[in-house]
């Protein structure tokens, strides 16, 4: 008789598995059932903010797979609309409710898949009854914020709250759109996944663009009128909206597996062993936003939700389900994003994390231009280095600029992965001709400021 695979969530993570185990075991020895709530599978939610600025034209062109897809290539019973409400370790099921034809099923599972994903922040005073106020962490949020625009007549004031990866993309593409922008930051800075220095030039750039940005402020509450949103009611006074984005991040969404015994670690998110087994569970596997993983440098657990490694991990999941071996071996925390035309890339430690994490350590920055000063197009950069003081290995690095910036931090974070001192960095072997870099790139200039600083300490 089959086994039984049921996933919980299905996107990233959660089809990712199914498909990797689909791949090696056929119909006759495992099926495979996936539960979504929403109504889209497989989806790029970090091209949401696109989608919304009109920078990607289609809906549909954010969806990788769709469930008619995952049905007819892949014999997965993907089952929309329809959200696991209790699991039920004992007796080896899930209950979930028909969210559009109503009732409820139980289904039985041999091997279970717990992929829900995150959830974003939402304060007290975000009033669910007042009209113009979103998240965005689904495409379904997405969809709603895209009627709310397109309708008529149409917002012209945005207020977005929270200054992090999700908030800064959204303020551009609201002001891309037409709209007025504000952002409200209760934190001294927006973007406080790089340090304050290299949090300046981010907001420099988004006050270029015609971006307000309020920092050191906190949202209190909201004004409305006749059910929709009217204001953002601030500590220092309201702040006109005709619709409102949050931007206040994520949290694991646990609520379930908490429910269901499972065991959550410090981080917040679900723990896991390297399998993407849950340890003590027999049977049940967790991957994606709602787990917690390794920091390759700092050595604790932590919550990074980023889709490159919801699909890794879920390849992970499902490579085991099927009968193989593989293994997600943490994070350094590399990402980019932009703000207009400026890039912005980190990875590994920030200075505060070096300091949590107790290192000594030192931080040098470099400014350098992305091409040959006399090639046209060269844009100036500014690459910043955390390096430890007693051994001179890389702990992390961040990079700000106009053009070809972001995708450098690639270089860096594969020194870091493979734990490069600087000095080891010196002398990396790097392309150069002037249309590409100078000839001394901006990532050895940097290496080279560093040693540098080590040698003074």
């Amino acid at each position: 008789m089959a086994q039984r695979l049921i996933v919980v969530g299905g996107d990233a993570a959660g089809m990712a598995a199914a498909s990797q185990a689909r791949r090696r075991r056929d119909r006759s020895d495992l099926e495979i059932v996936a539960f979504e709530r929403g109504h889209f599978t497989s989806y790029s939610a970090c091209g949401i903010p696109y989608w919304i600025s009109g920078v990607v034209p289609e809906r549909d062109q954010l969806i990788a797979r769709d469930p008619a897809t995952f049905r007819a290539d892949f014999d997965i019973d993907v089952r929309l609309r329809h959200e696991v409400t209790a699991i039920d370790l004992a007796r080896r099921e899930v209950v979930a409710r028909d969210l559009d034809g109503g009732g409820e099923v139980r289904e039985p599972f041999d091997e279970l898949v717990y992929a829900t994903g995150a959830v974003p922040k939402r304060p007290d005073w975000a009033d669910p009854e007042v009209r113009g106020v979103f998240g965005v962490q689904t495409l379904d949020d997405a969809s709603a914020l895209r009627a709310w625009l397109d309708a008529e007549p149409a917002p012209r004031r945005a207020v977005v709250v929270g200054g992090g990866y999700i908030g800064v993309e959204m303020a551009e593409a609201l002001i891309q759109r037409g709209l007025s922008v504000t952002l409200v930051e209760q934190a001294d800075q927006p973007m406080a996944t790089v340090d304050p220095d290299m949090a300046a030039l981010v907001a420099d750039a988004m006050r270029g663009i015609g971006i307000d940005i309020r920092t050191g402020v906190e949202v209190t509450g909201l004004d409305e009128r006749d059910g929709r949103v009217s204001a953002v009611v601030t500590a220092d006074g309201p702040l006109p909206a005709d619709v409102v984005v949050l931007g206040l991040g994520v949290r694991p969404d646990t609520a379930l597996a908490e429910a269901a015994g499972l065991p959550i670690g410090l981080s917040g998110g679900i723990r896991v062993d390297r399998r993407m087994r849950v340890p003590g569970v027999p049977g049940v596997w967790a991957a994606g936003d709602c787990v917690e993983t390794l920091h390759r440098v700092s050595g604790l657990p932590v919550h990074v939700p980023l889709g490159t490694h919801a699909n890794k991990q879920g390849r992970v999941a499902g490579i085991n389900l099927g009968g193989g071996y593989a293994t997600f071996p943490g994070v350094i925390g590399t990402a980019v994003t932009k703000v207009c035309e400026l890039e912005v890339g980190r990875t590994g430690l920030r200075e505060r994390d070096a300091a949590a994490s107790g290192f000594e350590f030192v931080s040098v920055r470099a400014e350098s231009t992305n091409r040959a000063g006399y090639y046209p197009g060269a844009r100036t950069m500014t690459v910043k280095l955390i390096a430890e003081r007693s051994s001179g290995r890389l702990l992390g690095a961040q990079i700000v600029g106009w053009s070809e910036a972001a995708k450098r931090i690639d270089t860096l974070a594969v020194a870091l992965w493979n734990e490069m001192t600087v000095d080891e960095m010196t002398a990396l072997d790097l392309g150069y001709a002037p249309p590409y870099a100078p000839v001394w790139d901006p990532v050895l200039i940097a290496a080279r400021k560093a040693v540098d600083a080590l040698h003074q300490v």
